[in-house]
């Protein structure tokens, strides 16, 4: 069984799931890709939704708390994609891309070295069902603008303020 527990965010409501000891989901509650995700999840695994808490989504929660006050930009969890070999690369490149910075759509192409790929990489992003610590909201048109996210553009939004805004832990350290 998929471990599930319902996570609220400052920017939007959760689910979580862990599977075998691995987080497999950290998804937006009422994405429009709600049932496709979960499908493919499902399916990919081989199992179903239980309602639980675990030891990976209660520090999943911890950390994602962490997060969202400005004390954690970098997230240490165990995790498993569930995808094609192309989206899980696509999600891998996504972890390349720093805490506080963003890139486009032509950047991340560029990241898996495949230029070309640009809509498929967008597919690839749309699918990521890691969000947050898969920061796909890291992803913005070559224009600079915001583009389509999971979340919601609001959603995405405040993320990338949260990320922009200086560490004011850090900021104390050099007094």
């Amino acid at each position: 069984m998929i471990a599930v527990q319902y996570y609220k965010t400052p920017v939007g409501e959760l689910i979580l799931g862990e599977f075998e000891g691995a987080l497999c989901l950290c998804d937006w509650r009422y994405r429009k890709m709600r049932v496709a995700i979960d499908r493919r999840i499902q399916k990919g695994l081989a199992a179903g939704y239980q309602e639980r808490s675990t030891p990976v989504t209660e520090a999943t929660m911890c950390q994602l708390d962490s997060y969202f006050q400005g004390k954690l930009e970098v997230f240490d969890l165990p995790m498993q994609f569930v995808g094609t070999v192309f989206q899980q690369d696509v999600w891998r490149a996504l972890m390349t891309i720093p805490y506080g910075t963003t890139e486009s759509y032509l950047g991340l192409s560029c990241i898996i070295n495949n230029e070309t790929a640009i809509r498929a990489v967008a597919s690839a992003n749309g699918a990521n069902a890691i969000s947050i610590i898969v920061p796909c909201h890291r992803i913005i048109g070559s224009n600079g603008a915001l583009t389509g996210y999971a979340g919601g553009l609001l959603a995405k939004k405040r993320l990338l303020q949260l990320e922009s805004k200086p560490n004011i832990h850090e900021q104390l350290r050099l007094f």
